[in-house]
């Protein structure tokens, strides 16, 4: 899989410099690294269970729509979309 992420140049000069170094491509280096982070074992104090995950996006949903001014939602648009165009 391709992807396109943002790495300050500074850092990323070096990297490429250890790389050589070394004989890597940067890609190696960048395969290898997420390999050791996911072998990581995750601390069970930063765990959560399905439901304290759950409640937890719940909780963040209601604080982002909180502030937001009263408007339809996108099922009332597309709702109203369809029959507009339905009656074409």
């Amino acid at each position: 899989m391709k992807t396109t992420i943002e790495i300050p140049d500074a850092l990323y000069r070096k990297v490429k410099a250890k790389s050589a170094l070394l004989g890597k491509h940067v890609r190696e280096v960048t395969v290898e690294l997420y390999q050791r982070w996911l072998a990581e074992e995750v601390p069970a104090s930063s765990r959560q269970s399905p439901e304290e995950w759950l409640e937890d996006w719940l909780r963040l949903g209601e604080e982002t729509l909180r502030d937001t001014p009263p408007a339809p939602t996108s099922t009332e648009i597309l709702s109203a979309d369809r029959r507009r165009l339905g009656s074409r």
